[in-house]
């Protein structure tokens, strides 16, 4: 990676990382769901309308970014001079406020955050850093960039490393799995029966919180093609790429059934979806057996 590409992704980052505080705060009052939806069918909270917007403002302000792409938007949003694939500009995708449902009850959510050196849609394997934040009881930052993956708590907008050297855990103790049991296919609810013998269930309603559990303790997240879903429910660009980048660069594993989520190829639409599993690479080697 050139100096200047180094030097726009810590733009990006820092402008992530400064931009939670707002985001955090901003969720007062903005609870509420507005009559519009994105381009996944999914309501919008008035939240996550805010959390859109003031990203675009952010990262759109960077020298070096060219794209700006959201879960909540239709389509790539040109945001600076030059291409991303081209002229050492990137682009950026963003699921604005993952796990918004949340927000009526309290409970946690995040910020997710691809950086790519090609313009959206793009594959997995173009992607420079990948990023989420939580906000949980601490706001936390976890970024996989050339090769590592750190953990930071973010005070004020600032990051401060808290574990230089994120790493899953090789004994794995969590799971957690999306989707209605009935919405289930028989191999997937099979492959389940037996992680529920030997892990202890984690999950919220939030992919990233789940996700980050399974980073910390090790173990195995799912959100599975489903009978209604075939094609699962989360997006490739904004959700499976950079979560399975995280988790890979992190020593575990991404799958979408088959494959690793990285060398699914994008099929034009920028809200694709795609089967979601991560954690432990044992655990991902037996699901993809079980799906066989």
């Amino acid at each position: 990676m050139s100096v200047q590409m180094e030097d726009t992704v810590d733009a990006v980052l820092d402008a992530v990382a400064s931009a939670t505080p707002d985001i955090r705060g901003g969720l007062v009052g903005r609870r509420s769901y507005q009559d519009t939806e994105n381009e996944s069918g999914e309501r919008q909270l008035a939240a996550d309308v805010y959390a859109d917007r003031l990203l675009e403002e952010r990262l759109g302000a960077i020298d070096g970014v060219a794209e700006y792409a959201s879960e909540e938007r239709e389509g790539v949003v040109d945001v600076g001079e030059g291409d991303a694939d081209v002229d050492g500009a990137l682009a950026v995708a963003v699921d604005p406020l993952d796990g918004s449902s949340n927000l009526k009850s309290n409970n946690a959510m995040g910020t997710i955050l691809a950086v790519y050196d090609a313009s959206i849609p793009a594959r997995g394997r173009d992607l420079v850093a990948s990023a989420f934040v939580l906000y949980g009881p601490i706001t936390t930052m976890t970024v996989a960039r050339d090769g590592e993956v750190v953990e930071y708590e973010v005070v004020d907008g600032d990051r401060r490393v808290r574990d230089a050297d994120v790493t899953i855990p090789d004994d794995p103790v969590v799971y957690g799995f999306g989707g209605r049991v009935p919405d289930w296919h028989d191999d997937f609810e099979a492959y389940v029966r037996e992680i529920e013998q030997e892990l202890k269930l984690r999950y919220g309603g939030a992919m990233i919180a789940d996700v980050n559990q399974v980073v910390e303790y090790g173990g195995v997240f799912a959100y599975p093609s489903l009978e209604s879903a075939p094609d699962g429910k989360l997006r490739l660009q904004f959700e499976g790429n950079p979560i399975g980048h995280i988790v890979e660069t992190a020593g575990g594993a991404s799958s979408d059934g088959t494959r690793s989520l990285l060398d699914v190829e994008p099929d034009g639409d920028v809200h694709q979806r795609v089967p979601l599993h991560v954690g432990n690479e044992a655990l991902i080697d037996r699901l993809e057996a079980a799906l066989d």
